[in-house]
């Protein structure tokens, strides 16, 4: 899935990371890392022409994911579609998530045993690539979402930061906000991402959130432009963690299962 362009808020999670308050230790001590949930995502550059056959392609595999979702395997899956592009970024994606590797690599295996994952549009794929995340900060709001809006935000922590830097930005800063925000429903998910199989740079990690439609997304900046401004300046020390240059979003639009 996965990883929160335009607005104030869009421009950076990062303003909120220099901007915000550190909580008090009772609040801190509400926000606590969960069991390892891991990603696999597909990431494809699909030409033009064959974005029709591309969206068919992206549903074909349903039954073997409602399937591996019943029998526990699973705990999410689906597709999204680039909205804002690149000249040399991804036009698709599909992905699922579990609660263990052994069940994301039971997928990956299915899908290749089907043939699913060599069929002609896949092989007209001018770039193709592969991760796996991990997130031990994430929620969801049970049931299936279509045409919902994914945002991705992502950042490579400095070099001199604490080892502890992403769990630290998660519960002081990120989380809080989050889940607020997951529970009046202006989103139904979030995830804080780092790459469990490192294929770019071991500092990375990611925010990444679903609204199920763009007043979510007009919810969720509105709550970052809030928090930006009720926070005291006591954010220099977060901000000395995270290298601004490194800063990248992304904008999809989403179907998703989540169990």
């Amino acid at each position: 899935m996965k990883t929160l362009q335009g607005s104030v808020a869009g421009l950076c999670f990062l303003t909120v990371v220099l901007a915000a308050a550190m909580p008090a230790p009772a609040q801190m001590s509400e926000v606590k890392e969960k069991p390892s949930m891991y990603t696999y995502v597909g990431d494809w550059t699909i030409p033009r022409a064959q974005w029709g056959d591309m969206e068919k392609q992206m549903g074909a595999n349903q039954k073997d994911y409602e399937q591996a979702m019943g029998d526990g395997s699973l705990v999410g899956y689906g597709s999204d579609t680039t909205m804002v592009h690149t000249t040399d970024g991804y036009t698709h994606d599909n992905w699922w998530s579990s609660m263990s590797m052994a069940g994301v690599l039971k997928v990956l295996e299915q899908a290749y045993k089907s043939g699913s994952a060599t069929t002609p549009v896949l092989s007209s794929a001018t770039k193709h690539a592969d991760v796996i995340l991990q997130s031990r900060y994430y929620n969801w709001r049970p049931g299936s979402y279509k045409g919902a809006y994914t945002r991705v935000a992502s950042w490579d922590l400095k070099p001199d930061a604490p080892p502890d830097a992403v769990d630290l930005l998660s519960k002081t800063v990120f989380v809080p906000m989050l889940e607020k925000l997951l529970a009046d429903g202006s989103l139904v998910e979030y995830e804080i991402d780092e790459e469990a199989i490192h294929t770019q740079s071991p500092n990375n990690f990611a925010v990444v959130i679903i609204a199920g439609n763009g007043a979510g997304l007009d919810k969720f900046d509105a709550a970052v432009r809030d928090l930006i401004k009720s926070s005291p300046l006591s954010g220099p020390a977060l901000g000395s963690m995270v290298d601004f240059k490194t800063h990248r979003d992304e904008l999809t639009r989403s179907n998703a299962t989540y169990k």
